[in-house]
């Protein structure tokens, strides 16, 4: 790990949060010492409380009605994971406590205190700013375009890495494309026994798909007037040998 760029503009903390639980699909709650999963059974209001559809007969549905005042205390942890199969796949994690209140044949979940883990480290998340941050407005599709960068253009993926520097690159095995925000494009690059993560920043945030694609002829662009690392040079050659 540690691979950097001089400039890597990213997320703040409340927003990775939000675009985590947006593209989440399944969350794990810990309530009345139980723990039980969830699938599709999630949804985040705009203000970041969390709204959970489970069984009325469900032990969690009983204990939130059962409780005083009707507001059991409560965890849930959502888990980021890259949509490319790659080594150390979770790329975050985000953990929500706070009360669960019935709400409509639904409970619905207050958060006291938002934590968010990155493999940078573990931070506290403001509440305020938790509450009034959007998701990143290409968490819903950030799957999806991945795995089609991925599978469909590995000759873009391989131009890339003509933007990272010779140094991230010494005894890499494999690179493929990690995560896409609005501010960039993360490369993971894998070696025999570790791995590092690059970050290639766009010149500009892209707010929608067809922004991204503008920025990503951009880099590919930049890349095409880049030298082909040394690295990449010898394992090509190495391979056809």
């Amino acid at each position: 790990m540690g691979d950097m760029q001089d400039w890597t503009a990213a997320p703040g903390a409340a927003e990775r949060a939000r675009s985590v639980l947006a593209a989440a699909w399944s969350c794990a709650v810990t309530a009345d010492g139980v723990r039980e999963e969830y699938v599709g059974a999630h949804t985040v209001t705009g203000d970041g409380e969390v709204r959970l559809s489970v069984p009325d007969h469900s032990t969690l549905f009983t204990a939130a009605v059962r409780a005083p005042r009707q507001e059991p205390s409560a965890v849930l942890e959502f888990a980021d994971v890259a949509p490319v199969p790659v080594r150390g796949r979770i790329r975050a994690r985000v953990w929500i406590a706070g009360w669960f209140a019935p709400s409509g044949g639904t409970l619905l979940l207050r958060p006291t205190r938002v934590v968010l883990r990155q493999p940078s480290g573990a931070v506290v998340v403001d509440l305020a700013e938790f509450a009034a941050a959007l998701p990143d407005p290409l968490a819903g599709a950030e799957s999806q375009l991945l795995t089609h960068l991925a599978a469909a253009h590995p000759d873009a993926v391989e131009r890339l890495t003509r933007l990272v520097r010779p140094e991230s690159l010494h005894a890499a095995t494999r690179v493929v494309p990690l995560a896409v925000d609005r501010h960039g494009l993360t490369l993971r690059i894998e070696r025999g026994r570790a791995h590092g993560d690059v970050r290639l920043p766009f010149h500009a945030p892209a707010d929608d798909v067809g922004q991204l694609t503008e920025r990503m002829h951009v880099l590919l662009a930049q890349a095409g007037a880049a030298a082909c690392p040394r690295a990449l040079q010898r394992q090509r050659a190495d391979g056809d040998g």
